[in-house]
């Protein structure tokens, strides 16, 4: 089950906005990634912040998303 949502997902790639080929969704794709962990790392280092547990996690989920759904629709 697991698997299925990325069968799905590689078979309609096409219709995601990866318009410019896999190659280049993927390089961005991982920036995206990237980025959302360096924002969750940068969050943790701050005090007012570490004290919420969940806050730099649901940032980078965020950012992650967003950027995600940024690269699928240009």
């Amino acid at each position: 089950m697991r698997f299925s949502g990325l069968g799905y997902w590689a078979s309609h790639v096409s219709e995601f906005g990866y318009s410019h080929g896999v190659l280049r969704g993927a390089v961005g794709t991982i920036a995206v990634l990237l980025a959302s962990v360096l924002l969750g790392c940068a969050l943790h280092r701050v005090d007012r912040i570490r004290r919420l547990r969940f806050a730099p996690a649901a940032a980078a989920v965020a950012l992650s998303g967003v950027g995600v759904v940024w690269l699928a629709t240009n």
